[in-house]
């Protein structure tokens, strides 16, 4: 057991400043990630910063009519939130399928954003892994690679990003707040997450103790109304995504006048399909429909043999949800 310090500060501000002054320190809050990954050997953080109480732990209404969403909000709380199940069905369902009720209990919005990949290599210290060791290879190009990315990697890790939440907030379009020593800001998702290129050890572009405060939710509309999650998986209990979508439909006159598809367990961050989106908008809905946009947002994945069910699975799981929210008959289909 390796001894760390444990530092419980009064404010987000002295959190800020413990993290800025000390780089062996590291955030906890939920701790349902972390605290894995140091039994592991994974993280061997010198302190770990209390953020418990610290964070916002509320789900507000901003002045434009959509939802600020604290940090601290504990997963459970959020799916359970009435406003989020009425006007954003596709995040509580992302939530209740992300993992066990006592995790949701435990995790927090902000620490669900910032978990780590589970693949194997990375967890297991004994094998080399380019994300964890940066230059020692990445077994799982030939090895174990099932669970694995095909849009987005690269050469040096072709690790997924593990979080439901994130994959609903790519489709509905979520705006993250972060605060750190050199102010505050706003990011996209994408804007969030790095890709992998020829440096994997990095997940996100946050600066050195930067926080995520809050998720900012656009104004419900009848696009986030009728929204929904669909996830693969190896058993119906707990169990991590093999293939995820996140999608939100609107059908005018027999044709899609608006849609969000966001793939989860296919690449280093949540994955917005727009290349499938845009050959969708204008078209009558249908399955081969469906099944053609996403085959175009497939051609730049990178399947190996073991992981290109992937590309058809994403394709069956996205036809599957839209057709189901617009109400399509078994002809239709």
């Amino acid at each position: 057991m390796r001894s760390f310090a444990y530092r419980a500060p009064a404010t987000a501000e002295a959190a800020l400043a413990e993290l800025a002054g000390d780089p062996g320190a590291v955030y906890l809050a939920g701790g349902t990630n972390l605290v894995d990954l140091m039994r592991l050997g994974v993280a061997r953080p010198r302190a770990l910063v209390d953020l418990n109480g610290l964070l916002p732990h509320s789900v507000e209404e901003t002045d434009a009519g959509g939802l600020l969403i604290g940090a601290g909000v504990r997963n459970s709380d959020l799916a359970a939130e009435p406003r989020v199940r009425r006007d954003y069905p596709v995040l509580s369902q992302a939530l209740l399928s992300g993992a066990s009720g006592q995790l949701r209990n435990m995790a927090t919005v902000g620490g669900n954003l910032l978990q780590r990949t589970r693949c194997l290599y990375f967890q297991d210290v004994t094998k080399p892994c380019n994300k964890r060791e940066p230059g020692s290879g990445c077994p799982a190009r030939e090895g174990i690679h099932r669970d694995l990315g095909i849009l987005g990697v690269s050469t040096h890790c072709i690790a997924t990003n593990p979080s439901d939440m994130a994959v609903a907030l790519a489709a509905l379009d979520a705006v993250i707040h972060l605060d750190g020593v050199d102010g505050r800001r706003r990011v996209t998702l994408d804007e969030l997450y790095r890709l992998p290129g020829d440096d994997p050890t990095r997940d996100t572009t946050l600066g050195r103790g930067e926080l995520i405060t809050a998720v900012e939710l656009p104004a419900p509309s009848r696009l986030t109304r009728t929204s929904a999650y669909r996830k693969a998986r190896d058993r119906r209990s707990y169990a991590f995504a093999v293939g995820a979508v996140a999608a939100a439909v609107v059908v005018d006159d027999g044709e899609v006048s608006e849609v969000r598809i966001a793939l989860g367990a296919v690449a280093p961050r949540p994955w917005r399909a727009r290349v499938a989106e845009s050959a969708l908008r204008g078209q009558a809905l249908g399955l081969q429909a469906v099944k053609r946009a996403v085959a175009h947002e497939m051609e730049r994945a990178e399947l190996l043999p073991d992981n290109a069910f992937k590309a058809v699975l994403s394709a069956n799981l996205t036809a599957d949800v839209l057709i189901r929210l617009a109400g399509l008959d078994g002809e239709e289909r």
